[in-house]
């Protein structure tokens, strides 16, 4: 997709680096849905810290016994497709969080596009 500039929809999505789906990873399972799905892009984001709604504490400290670290996966385009997107995540993700935020596009350009 190209061209998206202006106001468009963030859903990001929370879960565990651990979490599978059908053997694969989960985050690897959403990016590739979003791709197939036309979305505008992806990015899995790996956090060094959190708890979500299981209160466990995970960390990458080196004496935690925790490796289920907090993942990020950010994916912004128009309200429209990401909205279509949403049914996928609802199958997808069954522990986590998943958020919505207006936002604004000023630039997306990929490599060898003029500006």
């Amino acid at each position: 997709m190209t061209g998206l500039t202006g106001g468009a929809l963030r859903v990001t999505i929370f879960i565990g680096e651990n979490d599978t789906w059908h053997h694969r990873p989960l985050h690897s399972e959403i990016v590739h849905r979003a791709h197939e799905a036309g979305l505008a892009g992806a990015s899995v984001f790996r956090g060094v810290e959190g708890f979500g709604a299981s209160s466990l504490i995970h960390t990458s400290r080196l004496l935690s016994l925790s490796e289920d670290l907090p993942v990020a996966i950010v994916i912004v385009d128009t309200e429209e497709r990401v909205r279509a997107f949403l049914p996928q995540l609802d199958e997808l993700v069954g522990e986590g969080l998943v958020i919505l935020d207006d936002c604004e596009v000023i630039r997306y350009v990929g490599r060898g596009q003029d500006a």
